[in-house]
C-alpha cells in the first residue's frame, strides 16, 4: 500500500472579480462578484514509503496547493487525499505526528530564543524519547554543521544558517514523510550541497519518504529519483527521472571554436538537422538530437566553412528540458 495515496484530487477557490476605480472600490466593498479559479485539476499519483519525488512547476502550477492538501492545511474541493491511511484535512494533529515540514522561509524556530531551545520544545511537543532526542541531535549536528549554531538565537542566523537548522528541526522526530517547499531558496552553493547530502543522508538510513517542490533544478538533479511534472493543475509527467531525461533530453549543446570562418557557414546550418544558438566570430553554439545526426557528421560539414579549435559537449539538463516542455505547452 502506498503511503500517499492522491485520486481525483481538485481545489478551486472563489476570488473576487476586482473593479477598477473608486466606484469599483465601493462596488467590491459592498456586494463583490466572485468567480472561480481552479489551482488543482483531478490530478493522480500513488508514492510509496521511502521515495524522493521532485514535485515541480511553474509558479501558478498547483505545487504549493497539492502539498497544503497533504498536510491538511487545505480541504479539497473534490477528491481522495489518503497519507499514510488517514485523511488529513479531518485527522490533522494525527497526520502531524507523521511528517515534517518546511515551507520557504516561513519558520517553526523561536526568533528569540536559542536553537538548541527550539529543539528541546520540539522534543516535548512530539514527545521524542530522551535517548532518540539525543542520537538524532548528535547525527544532525554533525552533518549539517551546527554545532556553533545550537547556542544562537534564531534571529542572529544567517539564511543559510537558519535553514540548516530548519532542516534539522523537520526530521527531529522521526517523520514518515517529509515536504520541503523550496529549502534552498536564496542559499550559496555550500549551503545547498550540505542539505541536500543530509535529505539523501537521512532518506537511505531511515526510509524518509521526501517530496520535494523547488525552482532549483539542482535539487531534483541531486536528490530525486521520481519527477511529477505539473502545468496549469495537471500532472502532465509521473515517471523515473532518468526516463523523463531519456525521453525529452534527446538533444546536446555543443560549443564549438573556431577559426578562419567562412561567411557562407550558414549554407552548413539547416539542411543536415541540427540548430544554432549562439554565433561570434569565434564560437558557435549549436543543439542537436542524438536519434537524428551524429557530431562527426556535423564537424564534417562545419569544417569545410572553419577551422574547428576545440568543442565541448553537454547533454540537456534538467531546466533545459523543462523549459522546451513549457515552450511546446504553451504554444498549444
Amino acid at each position: 500500500m502506498a503511503i500517499i495515496e492522491v485520486k481525483n484530487l481538485r481545489k478551486t477557490y472563489k476570488i473576487i472579480e476586482k473593479q477598477e476605480g473608486l466606484l469599483g472600490y465601493f462596488k467590491n466593498l459592498i456586494s463583490p462578484k466572485y468567480k472561480e479559479f481552479t489551482a488543482v485539476r483531478g490530478i493522480n499519483f500513488n508514492i510509496e514509503e521511502g521515495e524522493l519525488v521532485g514535485y515541480i512547476g511553474e509558479n501558478g502550477a498547483g505545487k504549493s496547493t497539492t502539498i497544503k492538501m497533504l498536510t491538511g492545511l487545505l480541504t479539497p474541493t473534490s477528491g481522495k487525499v489518503l497519507v499514510n491511511g488517514l485523511i488529513p484535512n479531518e485527522k490533522r494533529i494525527d497526520n502531524n505526528k507523521n511528517i515534517g515540514a518546511v515551507f520557504g522561509q516561513k519558520t517553526q524556530l523561536w526568533w528569540d530564543l536559542p536553537v538548541i531551545e527550539s529543539f528541546r520544545v520540539i522534543k516535548k511537543m512530539y514527545k521524542i524519547p530522551e535517548n532518540e532526542y539525543r542520537k538524532n541531535l548528535k547525527r544532525f549536528t554533525q552533518i549539517l554543521e551546527l554545532e556553533d549554531l545550537l547556542d544562537k538565537q534564531v534571529k542572529n542566523l544567517s539564511l543559510g544558517q537558519k535553514m540548516r537548522c530548519e532542516i534539522a528541526a523537520t526530521f527531529l522526530h522521526n517523520p514518515k514523510i517529509v515536504y520541503l517547499d523550496e529549502p534552498t531558496i536564496g542559499l550559496d552553493i555550500f549551503v545547498k550541497e550540505n542539505i541536500r547530502r543530509f535529505i539523501k543522508d537521512i532518506n537511505k538510513e531511515k526510509k524518509t519518504t521526501v517530496i520535494l517542490t523547488t525552482h532549483d533544478l539542482k535539487d531534483i538533479e541531486d536528490v530525486c529519483d521520481r519527477i511529477i511534472l505539473l502545468d496549469k493543475g495537471q500532472v502532465i509527467y509521473d515517471g523515473e527521472k532518468q526516463k523523463f531525461k531519456d525521453t525529452y533530453g534527446k538533444y546536446v549543446i555543443a560549443n564549438l571554436i573556431v577559426s578562419s570562418k567562412d561567411k557562407s557557414i550558414h549554407k552548413a546550418f539547416k539542411p543536415i538537422g541540427f540548430e544554432i544558438l549562439e554565433e561570434t566570430e569565434n564560437k558557435l553554439t549549436i543543439k542537436f538530437s542524438h536519434d537524428e545526426i551524429t557530431i562527426v557528421k556535423i564537424m564534417n560539414e562545419i569544417s569545410k566553412y572553419c577551422i574547428i579549435e576545440d568543442i565541448h559537449m553537454k547533454e540537456a539538463e534538467l531546466e533545459d528540458i523543462l523549459k522546451e516542455i513549457y515552450k511546446g505547452v504553451h504554444k498549444k
